[in-house]
């Protein structure tokens, strides 16, 4: 599950079952058995069959299949009520055959490939030509006529990375807030993290991962986090829900079954589940008032297996089972609920990276952004801010703060928490326990007097240990990546020809998580920044990783470290990227589609920003595009595509090997070029390390890791062991790279590229705000973090006295009478997180949250051609064309 390879680019993926585990367990051997016999087919193994005996076949559901369209006598359906073609080619038939295996999936009566809902009354849109080809305002226009003939489930077996197609997600938004149940596939950019597709990541989508016939995670299936929220915010709980992906029967063309693997597999498999389970619903008449996206999706999340040995951003809530969902259905009232539906951040490894990493005092906030559904109403909001309850001692020792959605619309919001432990909890070690009280109230529907009403309650459980010394303690800068979309921000490895985006959130929770698992497993605490590095206490910290930096940096956050450095002995470990203008030139590209020109918005990293916060230590790096490999201290580091070290001071160490430069013509040059650097400043003991590239700590693409060199480097800097850098590497006179004629790497600009528009920094010049992720020190403007603070300063004074007053007294200014806390922001001051609940989406809801973290008024959106890959992989186009076409591959 942190395997090194590439995701695939289409739909359909290859595929090869896995039986490893327990072939004596009893649910396996079952399965193996029903694999093996004439009915043993995916609806059978979810238990579909005991829907069918009470007599459910789906029947008075309509649903949509958005895909490449059906023949009109396909023997294999039973009603096909409608087809509808929106591409320019002059057909309703499939030509390709993923149309015809999905419905058939959804709602097929052959014996060989049943579907699920065989009494279902299918439409199907064609919004795919034969040649996979789509756009943007098909799915519009198609939308448009799906919700006037009331549809009931949509089926998107499709996905891609834009999630700033503003006019497909507002569509999407309001597709479901007019009741449509719509399933969609979670991507195939496994085993990959943060690759979650849109609209799949959406709160109001169902998102769909996929498993093999034994319940291991399939190797394509994207991986969440969700990347909405970065950098000043934390992802999203997604998939769903897990449906079975590989070598799943369908229909043919014509008629005839055969398999086919990926999550545009899972979707159907679980659009069928929807569409059963919906006819379970009785009477018919009263079924789409209590059915929504919120209350079906309720169902499965809740009525899920969790599967062992996977973490919530591989599972999400588990696979689906039918039974459990119709039993919630049946019994079913309008209520609220919350995604996960507790929090228990000591299970491993399903509450992975959480239950890691226990809390201990003086710890930036741990984020946690749990999803709100409100089966209620399409429309609600919280009648009052959340409050925590503690449970317990520990429980009375952490402090929470919390946003959440103004309006929670369509169906759904977020409630984001922020975990502190109180300073008089730094000796205390054991658990915590709590339940955040959260209240949904919503419209009354017709015939209704009062509002509806829902309380959810939210188990919280968190280990809490003595804060570990400062020489364990790591500070990862999160504020300063940015990603794709809005910009094109090229890939960091210049080699991957079928990738070219930085997608996955540059996260240790998304693509660096090896990382992150290997310093837990070396005794290191990894915590995070969202906000500028003025907004922490360096004394607290042994090192402050900067990787893969494409953010501009502000003045004052230059200053602030290079202090921090010189009189506290922090350290700064810079791991780089290429950046070289001409070679950015060269990926420019006219994008046909949206009728535009796309440049890179940096390189690989931001080498001209990053040679700012170098500036106080005589460090720059250059514009070469490094590759090859070089050996530190006996080990093997590989370059893929970084920047050298063009200059470092007397004084200062300097790893140099033969590396080819990517960016300059003709033969390799005999010129060896500097990869690792590294220079100390002030009398306190601060290092500052410099390494060409991060490409050796990114599990994206990585070719072999780095993570030796890193560890290396950490002992060296925060607890002054020795053997990376030694007296042969030490300069005796400041270095200028001969390898080529020099001039420090500068900005395009504006009229060439206009950054301000990708970059918070440059559109929020002044001095840097911190948010609530940073520390409270670094607040104080901020109510809950000053209350934090005096309840701190009265426990500090409480404890100094206890000996004569023989007791301590707890005194908290937040705390009520029985001990609970209700601490946050509702769409007040400062927002850290772009929710796919139409806040930050250009204001779909009257009184949802504005985005006021903007990164950019520019919608550079892929998003207006939509193409799946949705058979082979060996159906990609060429690279030339990637950009355009792999946005909506799901």
């Amino acid at each position: 599950q942190d395997g090194d390879g590439g995701g695939n680019g289409g739909s359909v993926a290859s595929s090869s079952s896995s039986s490893s585990g327990s072939g004596l367990d009893a649910e396996w051997e079952r399965r193996r058995l029903l694999l093996s016999a004439p009915s043993g087919t995916v609806p059978v193994m979810l238990e579909a069959d005991k829907l069918w005996k009470l007599g459910f076949t789906g029947k008075g559901v309509r649903v949509g299949i958005f895909d490449t369209g059906i023949r009109p006598d396909h023997p294999h359906i039973r009603h096909i009520t409608e087809r509808t073609n929106w591409t320019h080619q002059d057909s309703l038939s499939d030509g390709l055959g993923h149309g015809s295996f999905v419905a058939g999936v959804v709602g097929g009566q052959d014996p060989q490939c049943p579907g699920f809902a065989p009494d279902v009354s299918l439409l199907t849109f064609k919004v795919f030509t034969d040649d996979q080809v789509s756009y943007t305002s098909w799915f519009l226009d198609a939308f448009n006529y799906a919700i006037m003939v009331k549809v009931h489930v949509i089926n998107l077996s499709i996905g891609g990375p834009d999630f700033l197609d503003q006019p497909f997600v507002d569509k999407v938004l309001e597709v479901t807030s007019n009741g449509i149940l719509l399933v969609s596939a979670i991507g195939n950019d496994g085993p990959l993290y943060g690759t979650l597709n849109n609209p799949a990541d959406q709160n109001d989508v169902i998102g769909v991962g996929g498993i093999d016939n034994w319940d291991n995670i399939a190797g394509f299936s994207s991986r969440g986090m969700s990347t909405w929220e970065l950098p000043r915010g934390t992802g999203r709980v997604k998939p769903d829900v897990m449906a079975y992906a590989k070598d799943v029967m369908g229909s043919k063309i014509q008629s005839g079954c055969r398999a086919l693997s990926g999550t545009s597999v899972a979707s159907p498999v679980v659009a069928g589940a929807v569409c059963l389970l919906a006819s379970t619903v009785l009477p018919e008449e009263g079924r789409w008032r209590l059915l929504n996206p919120a209350s079906m999706k309720q169902a499965l999340v809740e009525g899920a297996v969790r599967l062992p040995g996977l973490n919530l951003y591989e599972q999400g809530n588990g696979r689906i089972n039918l039974p459990n969902s119709m039993v919630i259905l049946q019994s079913y009232r309008p209520r609220a609920s919350v995604i996960p539906s507790q929090l228990d951040l000591t299970d491993c490894p399903y509450m992975w990276p959480f239950c890691r990493q226990h809390l201990y005092a003086g710890a930036l906030p741990v984020m946690f952004n749990a999803t709100l559904l409100n089966g209620q109403g399409v429309v609600g909001r919280l009648e009052r801010p959340p409050t925590w309850l503690p449970a317990d001692e520990g429980g009375r020792l952490l402090h929470l703060f919390f946003e959440w959605s103004d309006t929670l619309w369509p169906w759904s919001g977020y409630l984001a928490l922020y975990i502190r432990v109180r300073q008089e909890g730094a000796s205390y070690e054991g658990e915590a326990n709590g339940v955040v009280e959260v209240v949904v109230v919503s419209p009354p529907e017709p015939g209704e007097e009062a509002p509806r009403r829902s309380v959810v309650r939210l188990p919280l459980r968190a280990r809490i240990a003595p804060p570990p010394p400062r020489s364990r303690r790591i500070l990862w800068d999160q504020f300063h990546s940015l990603k794709y979309p809005p910009a094109y921000l090229p890939r960091d490895n210049l080699d991957i020809k079928n990738d070219i985006l930085d997608w996955h959130g540059d996260h240790p929770h998304t693509n660096f998580h090896g990382m992150f698992n290997m310093l837990r497993d070396k005794g290191y605490f990894l915590e995070i920044l969202g906000s500028p590095a003025t907004c922490f206490d360096p004394t607290q910290y042994g090192a402050l990783l900067v990787v893969d930096s494409e953010e501009e940096w502000y003045p004052e956050e230059v200053s602030a470290l290079e202090a921090a450095v010189r009189l506290h002995g922090l350290s700064l470990l810079v791991f780089a990227d290429w950046y070289n203008v001409p070679s950015m030139e060269q990926m420019r590209f006219f994008d046909d589609n949206t009728r535009s020109w796309w440049t890179p918005a940096t390189g690989g990293a931001n080498v001209p920003a990053l040679n700012d916060l170098l500036a106080p230590y005589g460090i720059e790096l250059g514009d070469a595009v490094l590759h090859g490999t070089a050996t530190v201290a006996g080990g093997r580091v590989d370059i893929s595509h970084g920047a050298d070290i063009a200059r470092m001071p007397a004084g200062g160490w300097l790893h140099k090997a033969p590396l080819g430069d990517a960016a300059r013509k003709g033969p390799p040059s005999s010129q060896q070029h500097g990869f690792l650097g590294e220079v100390t400043h002030g009398s306190a003991g601060g290092h500052v390390v410099v390494f060409s590239d991060s490409n050796c700590l990114d599990r994206s693409h990585m070719s072999h890791n780095c993570y030796d060199l890193l560890l290396r480097l950490l002992g060296r800097v925060a607890e002054g062991q020795r053997g990376v850098l030694g007296d042969a590497v030490k300069l005796s006179a400041p270095y200028l790279t001969p390898a080529y004629n020099y001039s420090r790497p500068a900005r395009r600009p504006p009229s060439e590229y206009n950054f301000t528009r990708v970059s918070y920094v440059l559109s929020h010049p002044g001095p840097p705000t911190c948010f609530p992720n940073a520390a409270c020190e670094k607040q104080p403007g901020d109510p809950a973090c000053q209350a934090l603070l005096a309840d701190d300063a009265r426990a500090r004074a409480a404890a100094a006295n206890a000996s004569k007053r023989g007791s301590i007294l707890l005194n908290s200014g937040n705390l009520n009478n029985n001990g609970s806390s209700s601490v946050g922001n509702g769409g007040v001051g400062q927002v850290l997180l772009v929710h796919p609940d139409g806040s930050g989406i250009g204001g779909a809801v009257p009184g949802s949250r504005p985005l006021t973290v903007t990164v950019t008024p520019m919608r550079l959106s892929l998003g207006s051609v939509v193409l799946g890959f949705l058979v082979v992989l060996s159906l990609l186009l060429p690279v030339a064309l990637w950009v355009t076409l792999r946005v909506r591959a799901g």
